[in-house]
């Protein structure tokens, strides 16, 4: 089995592997945000460029069913390798609590896109963001990133974390429009063979 390792792409070990004959399989990014830098304005129209197809909230423990439907629906809709997988959800991780918030967009009583975020203090870190497939496209990924983040710098988090797949354009566009810097970038390298489906 081909082993994959992950290293922050200017790293020393990095540059080594590259040298030694290591392969990029995958491309990975990590962005941040501070409260001080937060647009209300940005996150307001956000939001309101969607009223007319869905309706957001924050998710309670009553929405674990939907939630569990559609992390279900959207397995393997991830792109990426090992630094951007996502772990199947558990009743557990579905249930949102005060340390693991979660924000969603409904059609109707039909969950069609949202987002967890792990906090810890006055931090926040986006666990994932995901889309219905036949509603991508609508800016719904924005909308629900930018609800979770009204409502967190209200409560008084300072500072917020993201990050994914370099092949992910959509979630790359729906960070940079919210105000997120991108200021990490990782490779997932390999020293056997590579699918030649990967993109490097």
């Amino acid at each position: 089995m081909t082993e994959l390792f992950v290293v922050p792409a200017t790293s020393e070990r990095a540059v080594a592997a590259l040298a030694d004959g290591a392969r990029v399989v995958a491309r990975s990014w990590g962005a941040g945000l501070g409260a001080g830098a937060v647009d209300h304005g940005r996150l307001e129209h956000a939001q309101q460029a969607v009223v007319d197809l869905v309706s957001l909230r924050e998710l309670t423990s009553a929405d674990v069913p939907v939630i569990l439907a559609l992390d279900h629906d959207t397995r393997g809709h991830y792109p990426g390798s090992v630094a951007t997988q996502h772990r199947p959800l558990t009743a557990d991780d579905a249930s949102p609590s005060a340390r693991r918030r979660g924000f969603g967009a409904f059609a109707g009583a039909e969950l069609v896109a949202m987002t967890f975020v792990d906090l810890e203090d006055t931090d926040a870190e986006t666990d994932f963001t995901v889309v219905a497939a036949s509603w991508r496209g609508r800016g719904l990924s924005t909308a629900v990133k930018a609800l979770s983040i009204s409502v967190l710098v209200a409560g008084g988090v300072q500072t917020f974390r993201t990050g994914g797949s370099s092949d992910n354009p959509a979630i790359i566009a729906a960070n940079r429009n919210l105000g997120y810097v991108r200021d990490e970038e990782w490779l997932t390298l390999t020293q056997g063979e590579v699918d030649p489906h990967r993109h490097g």
